[in-house]
């Protein structure tokens, strides 16, 4: 198609896009490319950017100009479209006055977007210089400076008003830009003495990493840990492919792999409490301060959201720059200059977003880098892009802390994911020098599939690691839930704090007061979003030195700036250790009424505000902890610690160690309270529509109060859980379930007592995740993992078990890291299940190899109906095996082997497949490399097959001869209900020709 055809067949497109799905500032943008290559003249731009016109009729006005212009014309607004979509391509030549002063002025249009792109930043000062110059008027800039203009659409207006004056003005702009370059590059030679103090101080605060318990540092090099990346659901696609062969790594988290949005500036990190956000965060800052990496950077300026939310004064970008984060030694005014020049150079990191106390909000702009506005403002509007745009902002959060408002500022999402296996074993070897304590530490991990399915979070590794002479000697039985591996995480503090003592359960005793302590801080802290505690607030909980000194409170690194005691803030080794003090405090503490764990226990996301809960309680109770603002996620975590400290175990532990009165009152609560919300939840179920299966979508609150119930170690209330619960397809789609809650889902729905299919698409179950899952899947009959990191390994476990499983009959593993290695699996289950119905192995790494292995047993198997191959790499060899397959099978009726590099030696055989094939209906072939000739083999075929129904093959290389023959074909045979051939090489007369002669032709 034409570009002048593109244009105009397009054009409610083109409206949508710009108007509607754009802004004025993508739309102006777009303008000063045209302006710039002359497709625009002056009368014809100024007549499609008339302010307070609505933006959709200026759109309209400018395709009927471009209409007008003819193919050319069209041609060149095509390529502006794809310029912007790219980003700009700078080629680091600096602007120079031409030779000849005048041609300043069509020097000045076209360079326009490079300009408005360098003057940006600097548009106050370069208004300041030409008023002094007398090149415009102290008038003229009020009128442009004003706030309704973003600093791009100022430095179009001053571009406009200085055309308008002549070349001496133009010339006068370039000269000051030429100024502006000269400097940039001087300082980026001069003043390295920046750049290297910089390095120092975040060298010395990344290069070593504090220990949980705040003891001694260790060199970050020598324990950190790679995790596992991913990116997000929503990337785009790119020529990066992850892969068992190609993971995503710590150097790809800046690159253009997988952006959701090329206008934005803001890469976003997340995971959940504990995954090493702030560890990998250390890594990139050591790497770039020793040189190693990132050295597109020139300076970096990192921040912790926790010390953000106590700055309370007025700051500008400059203030919090050198006041907060490194002070420069001299040229203070250059250094900010050059930084304000050179955006791309600059990196920001901001840890912990989940805990800055400010909601994030877009409607309140601030573009001014001296003027001084609140904290929270001065951030948003940096991650915005309104302040140092084009500059990289880096955010780590907890996944539930970013809003959709926030999301639209995303530029790259990737997800840390926790350990790998031998993640796992790397870990626990760099954790230890003797080689004999981290392969006996690697040994008891692997021998305990529970254990194992928590060390994938680092947190839980560091706590194995670091307990590991407890587990060993056996003092305190194997942890299986979250909550017996922070009880050995509190025995082992209290032993290392009192080293003579020999036996823990007396130590327990005998530091009731400092837990109780902590735990009264703590709680007051969660219910008022306080992770960091001023010496007042330590003093107010009746904290005291001995308190301090069992190592789970440890000074603040990010607010305490100096040793005096009056100055010192003190915050928990980590957020799970506050949480976990908290639920000590609510199960000992007999301050802590029944009513308080009901609200607890209680709260659904459809209820008033867990705040507003709260407050009420409180003033019900007239009690000293005031509850203002708990964070959702916080207060489950709590939730789940509280109902791990019930366990039987952990039970017995507490009534001899600490005697609180009305323990067993709060055990019954939080166990009626566990079972009434579960089954709350079922109960919301709506009725099936006739002739569907019921389906409950389990929303992350269910997987929570799971979480509970495994932590309690309650084998009755988990049974109970789901006694009466009767749906035919239980859906965890989204709900961020890891090996750990695999485990505690096992937990309960091994108890299921109907065949029920399990859909856990979108999380990351992995192959430990898989391993958890096996003792419910028996009441399996349909498995949905896709997306979920499983690898060879995971899925072939399942499989052993899987020709075991009676009513196990379908099972779909889209987007994971599945080869050929798995292929013989699959086939075992295909010879061996003859009631199996559906394997959807699309977007894998299986090949022509895998594919022939497979259709050993597809060729074997009776009862199977639908395969999906999308997306595979299973060639002509492997169509053809797949083909030869499935002459003679008479119940498969559904085949996508779409984007599988199939060409004519494949496609004919699949032609010649369905010659003989009588029961295949709807056959994929799309995005492949099938030709004219093979599909006029495919239309012979149709003229003898009588049961397909739909053929796809949209998106190959087929012409008017394919076409003909199938429109032909199709006077010969009436099933086939509809052949999909978008993307085909005709031309739009030709494809209405082909429809009214066939309308099944969809074209």
């Amino acid at each position: 198609m034409s570009a002048l055809q593109s244009v105009i067949t397009k054009r409610d497109h083109f409206v949508s896009i710009l108007a509607f799905g754009g802004s004025r500032e993508k739309y102006e943008s777009l303008l000063d490319y045209l302006l710039s290559w002359e497709v625009l003249n002056w009368e014809e731009y100024e007549k499609v950017s008339i302010l307070g016109q609505p933006l959709s009729s200026l759109v309209r006005e400018l395709l009927d100009i471009l209409t007008c212009k003819g193919e050319d014309g069209c041609r060149l607004f095509l390529d502006a479209l794809d310029e912007m979509a790219n980003g700009p391509h700078e080629d680091g030549n600096c602007l120079h006055t031409p030779e000849d002063l005048s041609k300043v002025l069509s020097y000045l249009r076209r360079e326009r977007p490079r300009i408005v792109r360098k003057i940006h930043n600097h548009i106050d000062e370069i208004f300041n210089h030409l008023v002094t110059q007398d090149c415009m008027s102290k008038y003229e800039a009020d009128s442009l400076q004003l706030p309704i203009y973003s600093p791009s659409q100022k430095a179009r207006r001053l571009i406009d008003l200085l055309w308008g004056k002549g070349n001496e003005s133009a010339r006068c702009l370039i000269s000051f830009i030429q100024h502006l370059q000269h400097g940039m590059t001087q300082l980026s030679h001069v003043d390295l003495g920046y750049q290297k103090k910089m390095k120092s101080v975040i060298a010395a605060q990344s290069q070593y990493l504090s220990t949980y318990d705040g003891g001694a540092n260790m060199c970050l090099e020598s324990i950190y840990t790679e995790n596992v990346l991913e990116l997000g659901k929503s990337s785009t696609k790119t020529d990066f492919v992850q892969s068992p062969q190609n993971p995503l790594s710590l150097l790809d988290i800046f690159n253009a792999d997988g952006l959701i949005n090329k206008n934005a500036d803001t890469v976003l990190l997340l995971g959940d409490a504990g995954s090493g956000k702030t560890t990998l965060l250390h890594q990139i800052h050591c790497l770039w301060a020793e040189g190693q990496a990132f050295h597109n950077f020139c300076y970096i300026f990192p921040f912790s959201c926790r010390k953000l939310c106590c700055i309370s004064d007025m700051v500008s970008l400059q203030t919090l720059l050198f006041d907060h984060c490194c002070w420069p030694d001299q040229s203070k005014e250059d250094i900010f200059s050059f930084i304000l020049s050179s955006p791309s150079r600059v990196l920001f990191t901001f840890d912990g977003f989940d805990e800055f106390k400010f909601a994030f909000m877009d409607d309140h702009k601030h573009c001014s880098p001296t003027n001084p506005t609140s904290i929270g403002t001065l951030v948003f509007n940096l991650l915005q892009g309104n302040l140092m745009k084009d500059s990289i902002k880096m955010v780590t959060s907890r996944p539930y802390a970013v809003t959709a408002v926030f999301k639209k500022y995303v530029r790259k999402e990737v997800h840390l994911k926790g350990f790998s296996e031998a993640g796992i074993e790397l870990f626990m070897k760099k954790h230890h020098d003797d080689p004999e304590i981290s392969r006996r530490i690697v040994s008891l991990v692997k021998a305990n599939s529970s254990l194992l399915g928590l060390c994938h979070i680092p947190v839980f590794s560091w706590i194995v690691s670091t307990c590991h002479k407890e587990l060993f000697l056996n003092s305190f039985n194997s942890p299986q839930t979250i909550t017996d591996m922070y009880f050995l995480t509190l025995k082992h503090f209290l032993q290392h704090a009192a080293p003579g003592q020999k036996f823990v359960d007396n130590l327990l005793e005998q530091r009731i007061n400092s837990i109780r302590h902590l735990g009264k801080l703590a709680l007051t802290g969660l219910c008022h979003g306080l992770f960091v505690f001023s010496h007042q607030q330590i003093v107010d909980a009746e904290v005291n030195e001995q308190d301090i000194s069992l190592g789970f409170l440890i000074l603040s690194k990010n607010v305490s700036l100096d040793n005096t005691f009056s100055s010192q803030h003190y915050e928990f080794i980590h957020t799970t250790f506050q949480c976990f003090f908290a639920a000590l405090y609510i199960a000992v503490s007999d301050d802590v009424k029944t009513r308080f764990i009901k609200s607890v226990f209680n709260w659904t996301p459809k209820s008033s505000t867990l705040a507003e809960k709260f407050r009420h309680l409180r003033a019900q109770e007239n009690n000293t902890t005031s509850i203002k603002d708990m964070d959702i996620q916080n207060l489950q975590i709590t939730a789940n610690f509280v109902a791990g400290l019930f366990s039987q175990r952990l039970y017995k532990l507490i009534t001899k160690s600490w005697q609180p009165q009305n323990l067993s009152r709060k055990l019954t609560v939080v166990t009626k309270c566990l079972s009434k919300a579960i089954h709350k939840h079922f109960k919301s179920i709506p009725p099936a529509v006739k002739g569907e299966a019921k389906t409950m979508h389990a929303m992350p609150q269910f997987v929570w109060l799971v979480k509970c119930i495994y932590e309690m170690q309650n084998t009755d209330l988990s049974r109970k859980a789901v006694v009466g619960l009767e749906v035919d397809h239980l859906k965890m789609t989204f709900c961020g379930i890891g090996p750990a809650e695999c485990t505690a889902l096992a937990y309960v729905l091994k108890h299921l007592k109907s065949p029920s299919g399990i859909q856990l698409d979108h999380n990351s179950v992995g192959d430990t995740g898989i391993d958890q899952l096996l003792p419910c899947l028996h009441i399996c009959k349909a498995l949905y993992l896709r997306d979920n990191n499983i690898s060879d390994k995971g899925i072939c476990k399942l499989l052993d078990q899987a020709t075991r499983w009676p009513n196990f009959q379908k099972i779909a593993l889209f987007n994971n890291k599945l080869t050929d290695e798995c292929a013989g699996s699959f086939a075992n289950l295909l010879k061996h299940k003859q009631n199996f119905l559906a394997l959807r192995l699309g977007n894998n790494f299986i090949t022509e190899a895998g594919a022939v292995v497979l259709a050993e047993g597809l060729r074997e198997n009776k009862s199977i109906q639908f395969l999906g191959f999308w997306g595979n790499r299973v060639g002509d060899i492997g169509a053809e095996a797949i083909a030869v397959a499935l002459r003679n099978n008479k119940s498969l009726i559904w085949l996508s082997l779409v984007a599988n590099n199939i060409g004519s030696p494949g496609a004919q055989a699949l032609a010649a497949m369905l010659q003989e094939n009588t029961a295949l209906e709807e056959l994929c072939l799309e995005e492949n490399n099938i030709q004219d000739q093979d599909v006029i083999l495919f239309a012979e075929a149709l003229k003898k097959n009588r049961t397909l129904k739909v053929l796809k093959l949209s998106k190959n290389c087929i012409g008017v001869q394919g076409v003909s023959a199938l429109a032909e074909a199709l006077q010969h045979n009436s099933t086939i209900t509809s052949i999909w051939l978008n993307g085909t090489n005709l031309t739009s007369e030709e494809v209405q020709k082909f429809y009214k002669l066939e309308c099944r032709l969809s074209l």
